[in-house]
């Protein structure tokens, strides 16, 4: 490991506070089976047991089985062991709370581990009753802890109804504030006897089949923030059945991407102005250059712009006479087959209906897509990530925005074999001039709280960032 000043003494430098927006806490199995027994009985307790037992499942099948089953080479030796002092840290959040001074954190927001895999189990009552099992579990184990530490509520989003009765119980009974909604659903293909791996992913955009305002709707209501950290493992492209290595890199960008594109694209963020979105664990990489993306797209594909392509709008005349005039013989020998040539991507019959493709965005302007991107979304960067320096440059943007990077230090995982290491592997993006101090500031405070503060006013209170949240809005 690189020799570093510790994270206490780093901490001490700065004249900011220090929130993790993305910290895991690793789940005790056994509590948790016990609260899933408890609402639904043994049988989904096994069920869930099962779903968490992929490795053992993986090793039993065939290559071939495998594939038909649409089972990558999923995680394995995921979590800290020789540090053993870290393992019990991600799986005692009171020990954690004592740590966090050491660490150079002052407040953790802190997603499940087990619990994600929850959020796809296909059986309606099993996922639904262990989203809750989860959630409850979480309550508990961080009750007293709030003054520095806050767990994230799994919901589920099969269906709008699910996600939004979890949300009611999640954060109206239960009192957690902060969530993480599953950011995509495998649906079967419609026919009958369809293998498991032939599925279609849905992201809850124009495409899907149910309509996911209730959900935001709900989220205003109780002033949270949908945040997303589903990985897109077993995607196309990323199921090698031999390397976990090769499905995850990239796996959260790419389903954070899908999700952002999708929400963007169905106008969810112009719908409900007072949410805040994040997408965790992705960088920011992808989404600079969906943003750009994004702008590109509208300026050309814009419904007035469009009318450049409008087969209408083609000469005929001209363009026979400069055929005449330019085409070599195998041209010239068919001019009286040039409407043949003329159809293909230059379609005359397209339903006016369709042609506005930004209609449900709600944007008019590049501006618009420029105050969505830079304002409501908020992106998960790892300590490690040089490319977070991407999101701060506003001279590479288009309308020169900067995005919001969000310091996100995967504690309890194995990309952090030592808690202690995350802030000053983040500060040397400092130290060797990636980031200059004001944009690490943004990075490891300012806008965690644009995420949670600026949907719920008041989810710092009580915490000891209180009055240095407060005072960014002075």
């Amino acid at each position: 490991m690189p020799d570093v000043a510790p994270a206490a003494r780093i901490r001490a430098r700065l004249p900011h506070p220090v929130i993790d927006a993305d910290g895991h806490t690793i789940e005790f199995l056994p509590a948790v089976r016990d609260e899933l027994r408890a609402l639904a009985g043994r049988q989904a307790a096994e069920q869930l047991d099962r779903v968490l037992d992929f490795a053992r499942v993986f090793r039993a099948l065939t290559p071939d089985q495998r594939r038909i089953a649409g089972l990558p080479r999923l995680p394995w030796w995921g979590l800290p062991a020789r540090n053993t002092l870290d393992r019990a840290t991600a799986m005692l959040p009171r020990l954690l709370h004592e740590r966090l001074d050491e660490l150079g954190i002052d407040f953790a927001v802190l997603y499940p581990t087990y619990g994600l895999f929850a959020l796809a189990i296909p059986e309606d009552e099993v996922r639904q009753a262990a989203c809750r099992a989860f959630n409850r579990y979480l309550a508990g184990v961080f009750q007293g802890l709030g003054d520095r530490l806050t767990p994230v509520a799994l919901i589920p989003m099969h269906t709008p109804a699910e996600a939004v009765a979890e949300l009611d119980h999640a954060v109206g009974e239960l009192g957690l504030k902060a969530a993480v909604l599953a950011g995509h659903v495998h649906r079967p293909l419609p026919f009958e006897g369809a293998p498991r791996g032939a599925r279609w992913v849905d992201t809850f955009g124009p495409d899907s089949p149910y309509d996911y305002d209730p959900v935001w709707a709900r989220c205003r209501e109780l002033r949270v923030a949908p945040t997303f950290h589903s990985s897109s493992m077993s995607w196309h492209g990323r199921a090698s059945l031999t390397s976990y290595v090769a499905n995850h890199i990239g796996s959260f960008a790419a389903a954070g991407e899908a999700t952002c594109r999708a929400l963007f694209l169905a106008g969810v963020p112009r719908r409900f102005p007072e949410l805040r979105f994040a997408f965790l664990e992705g960088g920011v990489g992808w989404a600079c250059e969906l943003y750009a993306g994004i702008v590109g797209h509208w300026e050309k594909r814009n419904r007035k712009h469009l009318e450049h392509y409008d087969p209408a709008h083609l000469d005929r005349a001209l363009l026979a006479d400069l055929f005449r005039r330019h085409g070599a013989p195998a041209v010239t020998a068919r001019l009286d087959r040039l409407a043949e040539g003329l159809t293909c991507l230059s379609e005359p019959d397209e339903d006016p209906a369709t042609l506005d493709e930004f209609a449900a965005a709600g944007i008019t302007r590049a501006e618009d897509i420029r105050d969505v991107f830079a304002e409501r979304f908020h992106f998960g960067c790892a300590a490690d990530d040089r490319l977070t320096a991407i999101a701060f440059d506003a001279r590479v943007h288009p309308l020169g925005a900067r995005l919001k990077a969000i310091f996100s230090s995967d504690i309890g995982h194995w990309d952090v074999p030592d808690m202690r290491e995350v802030l000053p592997e983040a500060y040397g993006l400092v130290e060797t001039g990636v980031l200059g101090e004001e944009a690490f500031r943004d990075f490891v405070f300012a806008n965690a709280a644009s995420l949670w503060a600026g949907v719920n006013p008041g989810f710092f209170a009580g915490t000891v960032v209180e009055s240095a949240v407060a005072a960014l809005g002075r």
